[in-house]
């Protein structure tokens, strides 16, 4: 499958912080990174499977919650997002299990790293499925994600899936009503 590029090349103001010039709230923002932490820790299994005493996608989720409590600083965050080297040693669902880890925490960088976090992780626990099952699961696995969604960026997240689903593979079809 073709490289895509998750983030689009227009920043959108309500995923950018206000000391960004965005209308993004520091604390909109945490619960962003939380619920990517969420996503991401909900598929961490399938690359433990695979890599059992590597921790960087376990340590990547867990800096990501620790950056939304407020115990790490962004650039420290950030630098525990190349976590995603991870991905490379491994394939399929292990590999997205980790790209999401590694999309997780480099939330609190660029929050619309959100959505990233969500589709590898809808895309480990599709390529974790038998054959002819992997559709279903991404949809179990997207309406799992949903059901975590805090109501205070419930309807961003929602209308960011709507516009940014190609970029991240139609990984949030069918998209709500």
């Amino acid at each position: 499958m073709p490289q895509r590029m998750i983030l689009s090349k227009d920043r959108d103001p309500r995923l950018t912080t206000l000391r960004r010039g965005g209308t993004l709230t520091d604390a909109d923002h945490h619960l962003l990174a939380l619920w990517a932490a969420d996503c991401a820790a909900h598929v961490l299994h399938h690359f433990e499977a695979a890599r059992p005493g590597d921790d960087r996608p376990r340590n990547a989720i867990a800096l990501a919650r620790a950056w939304a409590r407020g115990e790490l600083t962004m650039k420290q965050a950030r630098a525990a997002a190349f976590a995603h080297k991870a991905s490379r040693e491994v394939s399929g669902a292990a590999k997205f299990a980790a790209l999401s880890a590694g999309q997780a925490v480099a939330v609190a960088h660029v929050a619309a790293h959100d959505l990233g976090a969500a589709a590898y992780a809808i895309r480990a626990a599709r390529a974790a499925a038998p054959e002819g099952e992997q559709d279903e699961a991404g949809r179990l696995e997207c309406a799992w994600q949903r059901a975590q969604l805090p109501p205070g960026v419930r309807a961003l997240v929602l209308d960011d899936q709507r516009q940014r689903n190609a970029n991240c593979w139609f990984a949030f079809d069918p998209l709500p009503t």
